[in-house]
């Protein structure tokens, strides 16, 4: 390994370090009580180091915020190159989704960026749209190619991506925001996303004509 590849390679390592102890210190302090002191320790690196990475917190939580949505929101947006019919995709498409708001993480992330709004609406809006555009959106596409091929009939795409994220949301994300980040539903993930389904191609299916 080259000197340069060596320090590009020590620069990510910290990175990943810094990362994972602000979220770690975010999410269990919230935003005014953490400490940058505290997010150097967590990571093993000095004061002086983090602040030569990141200026100040609010920049940090910036990014953190942002590197956490790149990495939860991933399996979600991937499960629309699932092949398949209707159910399959659904499927594949819910037990992302489902996973996604039951994941401690992106639970306790909603909350830390719902708690801080006032203080920062331009990073709140951003998470919003995010949310949109990459998880009703990877639905949306998917709904858009299930009615092409005569599978649904959907007059509304958004509305429909809509309906089903909620039946799903129910008993993941609103649960979460209630009960707490760690509980989980009491019934299995793929019971949940199975009824989902069906209720979704009950209400938009096409139904066989020739039966």
């Amino acid at each position: 390994m080259t000197k340069s590849a060596l320090s590009s390679s020590r620069f990510g390592r910290k990175r990943n370090n810094i990362f994972a102890s602000a979220r770690e210190v975010f999410v269990r302090e919230g935003f005014a009580q953490a400490g940058m002191e505290e997010v150097a320790r967590g990571a093993g690196v000095s004061t002086a180091t983090l602040y030569a990475h990141f200026p100040s917190k609010a920049d940090l939580f910036r990014v953190v915020v942002e590197d956490t949505i790149d990495d939860i929101i991933s399996a979600v947006r991937h499960s629309g190159d699932d092949p398949g019919d209707a159910r399959r995709r659904l499927t594949a498409f819910g037990r992302a989704y489902a996973a996604f708001y039951c994941t401690p993480v992106s639970r306790a992330v909603f909350r830390m960026v719902i708690a801080e709004r006032r203080r920062f609406p331009t990073l709140a809006d951003h998470f919003q749209e995010r949310g949109r555009t990459e998880l009703g959106g990877t639905l949306i596409a998917i709904l858009k190619q299930l009615d092409a091929a005569g599978e649904i009939e959907i007059f509304k795409p958004s509305w429909a991506a809509g309906h089903f994220q909620g039946m799903i949301e129910h008993s993941t994300l609103l649960l979460g925001m209630m009960a707490g980040d760690e509980v989980m539903p009491a019934r299995p993930l793929d019971d949940i996303v199975e009824d989902a389904v069906d209720t979704f191609l009950a209400r938009y299916g096409v139904r066989d004509k020739g039966g």
